[in-house]
């Protein structure tokens, strides 16, 4: 079973991933993005969908039109999880120039 983040790793998050932010009422984080038009969003939404495929864990998202909402969490955690870490890092990793 997929343990949830310590408490040490968990103080960690706002230097590893300061783009992502803990989920009030929730044991999750979040990112939001915008892109220039709905195409853009979608080509990233193929991009995370394939890495989520990948990592073999997918992502809570919604899409409105130029904007693209993150959540992760590990539901079988039962919440945050090393899971949700390396594809956050694998998601702000396709947002980075080559």
């Amino acid at each position: 079973m997929v343990q949830r983040l310590t408490d040490a790793e968990r103080a960690r998050l706002g230097t590893e991933l300061p783009e992502w932010r803990l989920v009030e009422g929730r044991d999750a984080i979040a990112r939001s993005f915008r892109f220039r038009d709905f195409a853009e969003a979608w080509g990233f939404m193929s991009r995370v969908a394939l890495l989520a495929e990948k990592h073999d864990h997918h992502p809570e998202w919604s899409n409105v039109w130029n904007r693209v909402e993150i959540v992760l969490t590990t539901h079988d955690a039962g919440g945050l999880s090393e899971r949700d870490l390396a594809l956050a890092r694998a998601i702000d990793a396709i947002l980075r120039p080559a």
